[in-house]
């Protein structure tokens, strides 16, 4: 028979134990509960046809409802551009003022200057999805971290009449997308490779804003969803 005293301290490091995964758990949660920035874990699936930025605004809160993250106010990071006599919409003027965490706590900007300069955190490590995983990136099968952005690397919409917002993200043919790169890699011939929203724009044999086309050059339709509250 066992010792009243072996059975007590087993009980004892069981409970010391349950505390300790509660406090991690905790812990864990109120990470989730403060985040304010993620990479979409999935596209909507129809290239650069996001339903306008409406549209794109509506997958950021869906997902971020979906990880319990829907008490805030989430938008896309998406620039459109000037056209049938309305004024071009800026990726930077639509999230905010900052700070910005990610899932695990991580601050990837203070503010949105720091967003859209050199101090900003931004890399394959902190770029994670709303639960909280890794963008597969350059050299990774599949490669996914082409994110729609349509903006210059000020966060400001492009001037002049080529496109590089999918028609302001709704075309899924012609047209063109700027993208940044969630790893901040690429291609050493690619002088933007390290460019988190402004490193190439879309391209491919359907016109640039197919899926097909995001999948070509290494993406999926994937946007950068910022909590603006």
């Amino acid at each position: 028979m066992r010792s009243s005293s072996v059975i007590l301290t087993r009980l004892v490091g069981g409970l010391a134990l349950a505390v300790v995964a509660s406090a991690a758990s905790s812990a864990a949660q109120a990470q989730s509960a403060n985040a304010s920035f993620f990479v979409t874990s999935k596209g909507i699936g129809n290239g650069g046809n996001l339903g306008g930025l409406a549209g794109a605004d509506n997958h950021c809160q869906e997902l971020a409802q979906a990880a319990g993250l829907g008490s805030k106010t989430w938008h896309a990071y998406l620039s459109t551009q000037a056209e049938d006599g309305k004024p071009a919409v800026n990726a930077r003027d639509r999230i905010g003022k900052g700070p910005w965490q990610n899932v695990k706590g991580v601050v990837i900007a203070k503010d949105v200057a720091d967003l859209h300069g050199a101090g900003n955190n931004i890399t394959k490590q902190t770029a994670l999805d709303e639960k909280g995983e890794e963008i597969n990136g350059f050299g990774d099968k599949p490669n996914r971290h082409d994110i729609l952005t349509g903006s210059q690397p000020d966060g400001t919409a492009f001037a002049g009449t080529d496109d590089r917002t999918c028609k302001n993200w709704t075309s899924s043919l012609q047209g063109a997308a700027m993208l940044g790169h969630s790893d901040i890699n690429g291609p050493a011939a690619n002088p933007t490779a390290k460019s988190w929203n402004t490193a190439h724009p879309s391209r491919g044999p359907d016109g640039g804003c197919s899926q097909n086309d995001l999948k070509s050059t290494g993406g999926e339709g994937l946007l950068y969803c910022f909590a603006v509250n």
